[in-house]
């Protein structure tokens, strides 16, 4: 990796992947946080497939996530915020969404139902590492990591 000292030196020195990150997903994230993003991909798994179906998320900035649902559901979804709020803010991991905010839009219509995954032999290598491992949440982790490389292949 090339130090700041290198690239006075070294002009032509590699730049530290670090210092290109930055540049990378400050367009992106201006347009959309990460947060509103994992929770727009992540909506039928957050709320559930009922509500999945009638709301769909539109943009969460400052606190405030606008939900877009059908005509009587934004009344039982004013009943249910708590309740929602906290499910959501569980799922992200943090306090990010304090307040919702209805609009009056037919959502999209219902997500196509996730295809279930093909069932996956990991390599006898890697079932022996993980054998190996004590048990908790980082062997847990691996073994999922290991499932979705796996299963792409």
């Amino acid at each position: 990796m090339a130090e700041d000292g290198d690239r006075r030196r070294f002009p032509t020195a590699p730049l530290p992947l670090s210092s290109l990150i930055p540049r990378l997903t400050r367009p992106a994230f201006r347009k959309r946080s990460p947060a509103g993003a994992q929770l727009m991909a992540d909506w039928p798994d957050v709320v559930g497939p009922a509500l999945a179906a009638s709301t769909q998320p539109l943009r969460l900035t400052s606190g405030t996530l606008t939900l877009a649902c059908a005509g009587p559901v934004a009344m039982e979804l004013q009943h249910l915020a708590p309740e929602l709020i906290g499910r959501i803010n569980a799922h992200l991991g943090r306090t990010t969404v304090e307040r919702l905010r209805f609009v009056q839009q037919a959502p999209a219509g219902a997500p196509p139902p996730r295809p279930r995954p093909k069932p996956v032999t990991l390599p006898e290598g890697v079932e022996a590492r993980l054998a190996e491992m004590p048990p908790g949440e980082l062997r847990d982790a691996l073994a999922k990591l290991a499932l979705g490389v796996y299963r792409k292949r």
